[in-house]
């Protein structure tokens, strides 16, 4: 048993705050089911208000002989309460073991306790609940009869059924038999072996882990469960029979004794396979029947241990995520439609695994259409890897990503695995350009439109996106965040921070909810969490970052507001949905909130609706990549604008800032604020090319040189980054650089003495590695 651990309040918080408004149900009514109901140490907890002695469930198939069961009969929420006419329960005597006096009893589960699954949450209600507890080894067939009503006249009738199996835990010897190399089984204990699981009890009690007590045991071996009817061959089982009790000392020594005088209970130390598969006895004496073990792709598994508020939170974090919620559209169980083989490799867990396992192949996961969240299996490869060291979390896919049009991307590190889903579901802009027109496949099998989905991955990275023949430069948050998505979006919250549980974590969300009471009505405020952006952007209360005035219109705004004001205005220059056989589209000056094309649009339309929605779709309005949001948006409404002298800059921008094209002054190499920097560079920078200077963001430097992208330009200019900062007389100042985050700061020079005013240093960039600057100070 896994419980014993004191949930916090703040899961029912989570629980409430989970978005849902965004889905929408099917008038088709979802199909009833029987679900062996998940029970986590945060149900048991605070959550739920459970008695404290009550046991955790797995919602495995396999379980330990007198381990509990929690069923319930789940039926479409559509449905009236007073048209649930009764739920029925019974066990197949015939399909019981011998001599086992098992039965079904009243669930110990109230009505405050919800489904499980998120996503089932918004689409099925609890219509009935039992219990059983089986008490001898073998298969059990539970039975439920369900019958609805319309109008008050009973008109349905739906018999379910599952077949659970309990059995005895064997440990990892036995499994090792079979799994550990050769033709009869996969070898899942080799890698398993250099896990962290394979480890947590050993460490523990060797002292490696500093406090450490048995209140661990319930999590950290197989089986345990003390409730007197459990007695199942688990390691509390075993530690009474061998006399064994936690060691008064932890020492170097202890597990090494433990392995020669207690070597029947170091078997079952440790997370190991029975922790996630269940039992194996029954699986091992019918000679590797896969009947007689379970294979789950949902969290209910990792969450027995992993959803224990106060220490182990994250579970509880990812229910309050969007995976958690994912649609079911891209399942065969979803409630309309038919299955969309095409989701399922990012839409479920079970799909990305197979698809992880069979990259280039898109039969092996086409036919996985079962319905699961995007859970803890998705990001997580369950078996471990050859290389702990590297991949400490076991993160699948950690090596590389092929990003769509061919870019490889290989210094993402555990952010790798969320770029094989947050990108865009095509080959690239190019092919999307071809094929669209022609009704041709633009995205994995589907012919859909120039419009994008989850394409994050691409913005960030600055790829994917029609440029035009120009260098659109790109944030460094790519090569400055370790990683990428990961070092911002699961940010450490510490329990006492109001975003705790709600942001950062296994939630990935970067915002989080404030309640306030004024007068009588409840407010609620979606607050920025933006301490992981304060680290390098310094003071700031908002992603809405006041930089530049990118959009050219004389106010300095919120780097969101300036973006969507960008966006705004491309809609203008391009033309509604509205069909014409013709084909002789063309803009209508409207702002359009959603970009809808035609197959039969001419091709600047194409592009420009294509670099509209990876900003629009991407959703961060500029945080996730400025540079490269700002610059694809300034290119197509240049190209919609016009370019009569077809020089590379846009007529419109010319014209505004030196009153006609042919003056030489707006020439695209001409640099008339006399700083070196070329008016092509300016445009594509959001600047004002009358004016000197270029930008730098946090201090970062974007490159060695800039360079025109034609090669024309037979002189490189370096760039330099100037540190500034006001002193105190009596003050002792140092600057200190490095080229990474993470890194010691290293000291640049000697020691400043303050004197009352502004004091400046330059530093020259040509080396290739980036820096970032600190002044530090005493006193």
């Amino acid at each position: 048993m896994k419980h014993m651990k004191k949930a916090s309040t703040c899961r029912k918080a989570v629980a409430l705050m989970t978005a849902v408004s965004a889905i929408t149900v099917s008038a088709a009514l979802s199909p009833p089911k029987l679900v062996l109901r998940p029970l986590t140490p945060g149900d048991i907890g605070t959550a739920y208000n459970l008695p404290a002695a009550t046991e955790t469930a797995a919602g495995l198939g396999t379980l330990g002989v007198g381990s509990p069961v929690y069923l319930e009969v789940e039926v479409d929420k559509t449905i009236a309460r007073s048209n649930i006419v009764s739920v029925t329960w019974a066990l197949a005597t015939a399909n019981m073991p011998f001599a086992s006096h098992a039965s079904l009893t009243d669930s110990p589960l109230g009505a405050n306790v919800p489904i499980w699954e998120q996503t089932d949450r918004i689409y099925y209600q609890v219509a009935g609940r039992s219990f059983l507890r089986p008490d001898v080894a073998g298969p059990y067939t539970i039975l439920a009869t369900v019958i609805t009503a319309t109008n008050g006249i009973p008109n349905a009738t739906n018999n379910l059924s599952k077949t659970i199996t309990a059995a005895t835990y064997m440990g990892v010897n036995t499994c090792a038999l079979c799994h550990s190399g050769g033709e009869v089984a996969p070898n899942h204990y080799t890698t398993w072996k250099t896990t962290k699981h394979a480890s947590l009890f050993t460490h523990g009690i060797n002292g490696d882990s500093g406090d450490y007590s048995s209140s661990s045991l319930p999590f950290h071996t197989i089986g345990y469960n003390p409730n007197t009817n459990a007695v199942n061959g688990g390691f509390d089982d075993v530690a009474q029979q061998v006399g064994w009790t936690f060691p008064t000392v932890l020492s170097p020594t202890n597990w090494a004794y433990m392995q020669s005088a207690y070597p029947a209970l170091a078997n079952l130390a440790n997370v190991q396979c029975e922790d996630c598969h269940g039992p194996g006895s029954q699986h091992a004496y019918g000679l590797g029947n896969t009947s007689f073990i379970s294979k789950s792709e949902l969290s209910d598994n990792c969450s027995q241990c992993h959803d224990a508020p106060g220490r182990y939170t994250q579970g509880t974090e990812w229910h309050g995520s969007l995976h958690a919620i994912s649609p079911r559209e891209g399942s065969g169980q979803m409630v309309y439609g038919a299955a969309n083989w095409m989701c399922v490799g990012c839409h479920t867990s079970g799909g990305f695994g197979d698809r992880m396992d069979n990259l280039g192949s898109t039969a092996a996961y086409a036919t996985n259409t079962a319905y699961s969240s995007i859970g803890c299996a998705l990001c997580h490869e369950p078996h471990g890897d050859t290389s702990p060291a590297n991949n400490p979390h076991m993160v699948r896919s950690m090596d590389a990503v092929t990003m769509p049009g061919g870019v490889v991307i290989t210094n993402a590190g555990s952010g790798t695995v969320c770029l094989n889903c947050h990108r865009a579901r095509n080959d690239g802009c190019y092919v999307a350009l071809t094929n669209y027109p022609l009704g041709k496949a633009v995205w994995f099998g589907g012919t859909s439109s120039m419009s994008q989905h989850h394409c994050e991955g691409d913005m960030i990275e600055g790829i994917n996106a029609f440029t035009y023949g120009k260098t659109i430069p790109s944030a460094p948050h790519r090569t400055a965040v370790a990683n990428l998505c990961v070092g911002c979006h699961m940010q450490d919250v510490a329990p006492d921070d109001p975003a705790y549980l709600q942001a950062g974590g296994h939630t990935m969300k970067m915002r989080y909810n404030v309640v306030s009471t004024n007068g009588t009505t409840v407010v609620t405020n979606l607050v920025d969490k933006v301490d992981v952006c304060i680290k390098c952007h310094g003071p700031m209360d908002s992603f809405n970052l006041v930089t530049q005035d990118y959009n050219g219109d004389g106010i300095v705004e919120g780097v969101q507001t300036e973006v969507k004001h960008l966006m705004d205005k491309l809609t203008t220059l391009m033309p509604s949905s509205t069909y014409r056989a013709d084909g002789n589209y063309v803009a209508d000056g409207v702002v359009k909130a959603t970009v809808s094309t035609k197959t039969n649009w001419p091709a600047k339309f194409l592009m420009a609706a294509y670099n509209f929605n990876l900003v629009r779709v991407d959703g961060s309005l500029g945080v996730h990549n400025a540079p490269f949001a700002v610059g694809i948006l300034k290119a197509s409404i240049a190209d919609l604008s016009g370019d009569a002298n077809n020089d590379g800059l846009p007529d419109w921008w010319q014209m505004q800032y030196f009153g006609s094209v042919t003056n030489r002054l707006a020439a695209p190499n001409a640099a008339p604020a006399g700083d070196g920097v070329p008016n092509w560079l300016k445009y594509y920078s959001g600047l004002n090319p009358l004016t000197s200077g270029v930008p730098m963001s946090g201090g970062y430097v974007y490159g060695p040189s800039l360079v025109n992208p034609a090669g024309t330009n037979a002189v490189s200019i370096y760039t330099a980054a100037e540190v500034s900062f006001n002193t105190q007389v009596g003050t002792s100042y140092q600057i200190q650089s490095i080229s990474a985050l993470g890194q010691d700061w290293q000291d640049v020079g000697g020691s400043i003495a303050g004197t009352g005013g502004e004091i400046r240093y330059l530093s020259q960039t040509r080396e290739p590695s980036q820096k970032f600057f600190r002044v530090v100070h005493t006193p």
